[in-house]
């Protein structure tokens, strides 16, 4: 457990191409580490772009009007581009477990979120240019154990914020950080613990059977990964 930890922690930040049916890590920040979602409503947009990207057909801007959350998740699509395992937003980067579902899947999703959310935040915050780095960061996944390691490591991100020494090996209410991360509504973690919640929509169902089979040791997966941060060297 913990070399595949380690094979997370380490990963070379390197584009990889992409193959049909294969999985992969992809990640992207805010350019020079900037704030890209400054307030839960941004949060909100780029999540629900996750689902309304994901589609042959362009994101129409009549898709955010007089539509609840929920109404938003229920918007009939075309031909999606990737199949959604598990995904990630921190106040300056995202996470994202993407599969190719056909030729050049991911690059158009990608391209198609990363598109709709900067004129989304440009326009609230009265600014022009790209907001985040490119290109995007990819890692192949290529094991089905480390397929569900790589998800949990994306639904741990956000301990970084309640515990920001913990990666220093800083000692840690694993108790607490557990049910902060149970209460972090930016992560497809929710979905998987059981809240019965729209944007579960976004979720491929296969990846979600074979990743929610995991989650239950979400206790134990805390406990191992503190006790890896505690034991690098110094």
């Amino acid at each position: 457990m913990r070399r595949r930890l380690a094979k997370l922690m380490g990963m070379a930040l390197r584009r990889t191409p992409f193959a049909p049916g294969e999985w992969y890590h992809c990640f992207s920040r805010g350019v020079e580490k900037r704030i890209t979602f400054e307030a839960p409503r941004d949060y909100e947009r780029f999540i629900q772009l996750l689902y309304l990207c994901n589609s042959l057909e362009p994101v129409r801007r009549d898709n955010f009007k007089q539509k609840s959350n929920s109404e938003m998740y229920e918007t009939k699509r075309a031909t999606s581009l990737v199949a959604i395992g598990a995904y990630c937003c921190m106040p300056n980067h995202f996470h994202l477990l993407l599969q190719e579902k056909a030729e050049g899947g991911i690059s158009k999703f990608m391209h198609k979120v990363g598109t709709a959310y900067t004129m989304y935040f440009n326009i609230k915050n009265e600014r022009i240019g790209g907001l985040f780095v490119k290109p995007f960061r990819s890692k192949h996944v290529s094991e089905n154990l480390y397929f569900t390691q790589v998800a949990q490591y994306i639904h741990l991100n956000p301990i970084e914020l309640f515990q920001p020494g913990w990666k220093s090996g800083a000692v840690v209410d694993l108790t607490r950080t557990e049910q902060q991360l149970r209460e972090y509504s930016y992560s497809s973690l929710p979905d998987y613990i059981g809240d019965q919640r729209p944007e579960r929509a976004i979720l491929d169902t296969e990846a979600f059977d074979l990743i929610a089979s995991q989650v239950s040791n979400i206790s134990d997966l805390l406990v191992d990964t503190a006790a890896y941060y505690q034991n690098l060297p110094r």
